[in-house]
């Protein structure tokens, strides 16, 4: 009891207590003395000096506004950390609040929980502590006392991350815009208990951090996939939008949370988190070699959109008269913002429903994710008044590429805006380019700038060799690039004549026949000049890609002196095709025609700037995206290997055997198999493949040798070979060492085959590749067919009356490709590429097949290859009409041909006659970093020795609504693989995925020797239509072989996804068996 008095008598509540100790007491006194004469003296110093009195109530405003807002700070950060710890009770007590007021099939599906990530977030918190706490001791304060002198005694007296870890409240995950990457939105919520301090002993200076606020959307993108571990090329983060921050300051930074000085902090330490990780700057962590990490930190821009702000209507009455009595007008002008871009409109003078007749132009870096915020203020002297807001998700804008329509204003009464917004894609090419400065000369608007023609795009990469200061000193270099009237500058690299810059600028351009680029090298005070460099943007147009990649020697410097930089133009371009489309759908209000807030949607009968709108045509050729046929074909002949490795070993190896060897290749995540040859240390396979490959960084060729054996192969070596080499070389003949084993190496050709668009090169193709003859049947390829499917028009109703869900399969020869299937609409869009192998034009065909939903027919289009070849340039680009449809019915496609001129052509003899003339324009795909934008949108296409197009199985699949069923007919299979001189003794084998337990797995009987059995074997399941869909069939069609036989055992397989079949109405059909690659 008595250490309990003692301690009750220790606090400051009770310092009469007579249980504290009496010098304790006298401290506690004067202490209160002290503080009542520290607030005392300043008015009795006012008084003695004669100063106003007005100074001691401007110091006491200050000192209550700071304790203010100290208190504020506080209770926000307490609330933060209650909710933190109580969120499933508060989240909990206000959805059976609300819970009422929601149809039951609402869900949130888009943002996912990730509550396993944040308990290891939390288990693993007090070590990021301690390596945080490392970090600031043993690198950064050193750093920082050695970067001046008046920090030499700067230490971090205490550091503790505290107990709260950093929560991600939920991740969405973007997959569908490109293959090639994975997109992750990490919405983060950080209210940390954080004490960091700082300590400056020279100057008794004490300063911190306790308690910080962080919310906001990290965008993490994991780009380029790659076949090979790490299976991520790199790492990139970056905030779409500024996180919101809120920071208690502890010791002197105290004076930071002084009213006006505490935005004012908070805003620099954005700015300085803005610098590296909110748009359009990123942080980038690469994890393989040989990537272009500045590719990926300074991408090229998505897109530009151009803002028309037109008009408002109904806005809110700010200047009132006699205090409201009397309703008055606004003053009103507009704030748009589209990240860091910023844009204010004028203000119109006394008018609730203003026109502005305004254009801005903003360049898009990321969509999904952008937005376009609204802001509506009414013009005041003192403190503008708001009127409202409105936002736009320019994705949206991408996919409808007009959006025209009244947008209602909200957190306020009444009002709305009427936006058109067009979105500009980037060409590439210069062909359009008077065009688009034509069209921008007919469009008027009261902006001062004009519309632009192109963007522009540098990256500002390095300089070498820069001239020294006086005095022999090494120069403080920065770079300030002017187009026209805008200049930007570069960061500063201090104290080398060697800067290395890697900033990124972008300009918009409005003619570039007439607009110059103007770079100048200066030291950093600016008067210095260390080089210029002009280079005219015509310069661009003549190159291909409008791509300028290369080192530039400066004027009016050394004679070393040069700077490397990365320029590329690019087109904008306004599709011929694109109609004002909504963004969603409009609420109902009385009368057709109707916009937002009862707004007519059609008050102007002129576009933007009194332009008329665009007539509702259809485009006449297709638009695919730059990167269209891009793919290059690798083709690999592997002739024989030499003294392998003996492993079937006899009487315990006394006896030395050989070896029955085949060779896997891997590449792409595609397998090929060679044939085995039976006890042969020095086989000779003599066996072609091909395979169509995006270049990617660090992309390899993976070859291993084994020994065939009863039980289990054994291993004879294996050896990588880099993608990236190959393609530099175009061809290389030469023997590789074998890895991993005492002996033996492989032969090898391997070839990247360039593409030209010559027709009488096809004729010499042609005329070697029939000389050719390979061990595995296989015939090369002559050329590689690009087909772009954007769209269709007129297609049949279904027999119900309703529009389908249109779907096309692209078919050549043996190899089939599926577009996605769109919303209902008799004119769907798809916008998709494929590519396929072509061993004779003159011969094939290529199929387009149109379905609903991959069942009721809606058309189909056969095109043979010959027509294309007699296309200019190989390119046929228009509408065809379809078979089996209505007569309007047709569909829009671009099919690129192109001839694969082979090296060994000319290597190994030319045939007589022909002629190898410089007239062969070569069409060689070069590596290019830049490819990691591009967006992968089709599989490989592959042939090998084990592709049999004409193996297929005939099913019929459909659902029972009588019984509740799912039903599975297998009926017969025609043309099957021999895999012995008898034939085949072949059944069917599937199962229903996901099936963890295999309960679904059936068979049929085995038809022996029968290379075309019939089975006619029916098998039900007791599933409802809605599993029945989630179901994938997983098919297989073997030979029953004996467990000692050497037989192949796997003819074919077939995967098909049910909820692409009409089950109610039910499918027979035949499928197409795929081979055993591996």
């Amino acid at each position: 009891m008595q250490a309990v008095d003692a301690d009750r008598g220790t606090a400051p509540s009770s310092p009469a207590s007579p249980s504290q100790p009496p010098a304790e007491h006298a401290v506690s006194v004067l202490w209160s003395f002290g503080k009542c004469l520290g607030a005392l003296l300043p008015v009795y110093l006012a008084g003695y000096y004669g100063f106003s009195i007005s100074l001691v109530l401007f110091g006491l405003m200050i000192y209550m506004g700071w304790k203010h807002s100290r208190l504020e700070k506080v209770m926000r950060l307490k609330s933060a950390m209650y909710l933190q710890e109580n969120e499933k009770e508060f989240t909990t007590e206000k959805v059976f609040r609300v819970k009422s007021d929601l149809p039951p099939w609402v869900n949130f599906p888009d943002v996912e929980k990730v509550e396993w990530l944040n308990k290891v977030l939390q288990q693993a918190w007090p070590f990021v502590g301690q390596y945080m706490e490392k970090l600031l001791v043993e690198t950064i304060a050193p750093a920082i006392r050695a970067s001046s002198i008046h920090l030499q005694t700067l230490s971090f007296t205490k550091v503790n991350l505290g107990d709260k870890a950093v929560k991600v409240a939920g991740v969405k995950a973007h997959t569908e815009h490109d293959k090639r990457q994975v997109m992750l939105d990490l919405y983060l919520s950080y209210a940390g208990d954080v004490e960091i301090n700082v300590e400056i002993k020279k100057y008794f200076c004490k300063a911190g951090v306790k308690g910080v606020q962080l919310h906001g959307k990290l965008r993490v993108i994991l780009e380029p996939l790659i076949g090979d571990v790490p299976l991520v090329g790199a790492v990139t983060m970056f905030f779409i939008r500024r996180p919101k921050l809120d920071i208690n300051w502890t010791g002197l930074t105290n004076l930071l949370d002084i009213p006006g000085l505490n935005a004012m902090s908070d805003t620099m330490i954005m700015d300085a988190i803005a610098s590296h990780l909110v748009l359009p700057n990123r942080l980038t962590v690469p994890l393989v070699a040989d990537l272009h990490v500045a590719q990926l930190r300074s991408p090229l821009p998505r897109g530009v959109v151009r803002i028309h702000l037109l008009e408002a209507e109904d806005l809110t009455a700010k200047d009132t008269v006699i205090k409201g009595l009397i309703d008055g007008k606004s003053d009103p002008y507009a704030v748009l913002r589209v990240g860091t871009q910023i844009f204010t409109s004028h203000h119109v003078d006394s008018n609730l429903n203003p026109q502005w007749r305004e254009m801005y132009e903003v360049i898009v870096h990321e969509v999904p994710g952008q937005e376009l915020e609204v802001e509506v203020f009414d013009k005041d002297p003192d403190q503008d008044d708001f009127l409202g807001r409105v936002k736009v998700d320019l994705d949206i804008v991408k996919k409808a590429r007009i959006v025209d329509d009244w947008f209602s204003l909200r957190d306020v009464p009444s009002g709305s805006v009427h936006l058109r917004l067009e979105w500009l894609s980037l060409l590439s090419l210069a062909d359009r380019l008077s065009e688009v400065i034509q069209k921008n000369q007919n469009l008027t608007t009261k902006t001062a700038d004009p519309p632009s023609a192109a963007i522009l795009a540098i990256y500002l990469d390095q300089a070498h060799g820069l001239p020294m200061r006086k005095g022999n000193k090494d120069p403080s270099p920065m770079v300030q690039i002017s187009v026209q009237d805008a200049t930007k500058e570069s960061k500063t690299c201090y104290g080398t004549n060697s800067p290395v810059w890697e900033d990124a600028f972008t300009f918009f351009i409005q003619d570039p026949c007439k607009q110059d680029i103007d770079i100048q090298v200066k030291d950093d005070d600016r008067a210095l000049s260390l080089g210029s460099l002009t280079i005219p943007l015509n310069r661009l147009l003549e190159i291909p890609e409008l791509t300028l990649d290369q080192w530039f020697h400066l004027e009016n410097s050394g004679s070393a002196s040069r700077i490397y930089a990365k320029i590329v133009l690019r087109i904008l371009w306004l599709s011929d095709d694109a109609t004002p489309t909504t963004p969603s759908p409009r609420p109902s209000a009385s009368g057709s025609g109707m916009g937002q807030g009862g707004i007519t949607s059609d008050l102007n009968p002129l576009g933007p700037g009194g332009l008329t709108k665009p007539q509702l045509t259809r485009p006449q050729h297709t638009t695919p995206y730059p990167e269209f046929a891009a793919e290059g074909v690798l083709r690999i002949h592997l002739v024989e290997a030499q003294n392998l490795i003996a492993k079937d070993n006899f009487m315990g190896g006394m006896v030395k055997g050989k070896s029955d060897p085949y060779v896997k290749i891997r590449v792409a995540g595609i397998t090929f198999r060679s044939h085995t040859i039976k006890e042969n240390l020095n086989p000779v396979w003599n066996e072609l493949y091909e395979v169509i490959l995006t270049q990617l960084p660090g992309q390899e060729i993976q070859f291993e040798l084994f020994d065939k054996d009863i039980d289990q192969d054994d291993f004879l070596g294996r050896f990588k070979l880099n993608l990236r080499d190959i393609i530099s070389a175009q061809l290389v003949d030469t023997w590789y060492t074998l890895n991993d084993v005492k002996s033996g190496r492989v032969h090898l050709v391997l070839e990247w085959l360039p593409r030209v668009s010559e027709l009488p090169r096809l004729e010499q193709v042609l005329q070697y590749q029939s000389l050719q003859s390979y061990q595995n049947k296989v015939v090369p390829s002559a050329a590689v067919l690009f087909v772009y499917v954007e769209r269709a028009h007129g297609l049949p109703l279904k027999k119900n009356g309703k529009e389908p869900k249109a779907g096309a399969e692209i078919i050549h020869k043996g190899v089939s490709y599926k577009t996605k299937i769109c919303e209902r609409s008799t004119s769907p869009r798809w916008d998709e590429a494929f590519h396929f192998l072509v061993r004779d034009p003159r011969d094939e065909t290529l199929m387009v097949k149109l379905s609903h939903s991959w069942g009721q027919g809606l058309g189909s289009l056969i095109l043979p290859l010959r027509e294309v070849l007699g296309e200019q340039a190989l390119v046929m680009d228009r509408w065809l009409s379809l078979d089996g449809a209505l007569p309007e019915s047709q569909i829009l496609l671009r099919v690129v041909l192109r001839v694969l001129d082979t090296k060994l052509a000319v290597c190994r003899g030319t045939p007589v006659g022909a002629s190898n003339d410089g007239g062969v324009e070569e069409v060689v795909p070069k590596w290019d970093p830049s490819h990691l934008d591009l967006k992968h949108r089709s599989a490989f296409s592959i042939i090998s020795d084990n592709s049999n197009p004409t193996s297929q199985v005939k099913l019929t699949i459909g659902y029972s609504t009588d019984e509740n069923r799912l039903f599975i007919t297998v009926h017969s299979c025609r043309g099957l693989v021999a895999c012995s001189k008898d034939g085949a003794d072949s059944y069917v084998s599937f199962i229903l995925l996901p099936d963890k337990k295999a309960a679904t797995k059936r068979r049929t009987a085995t038809k022996k020797k029968d290379l075309n059995p019939e089975f006619n074997e029916r098998f039900d399941f007791d599933f409802s239509l809605e599993e029945s869909t989630q179901k994938k069939l997983d098919l297989s069609v073997k030979n029953s072989v004996s467990f000692m036989s050497r037989e192949r055992e796997l003819i074919g397989k077939l995967q098909l996804d049910l909820d692409q079949i009409d089950l109610k109405a039910g499918v027979t059909q035949w499928y197409d068996l795929v081979a055993e690659t591996n």
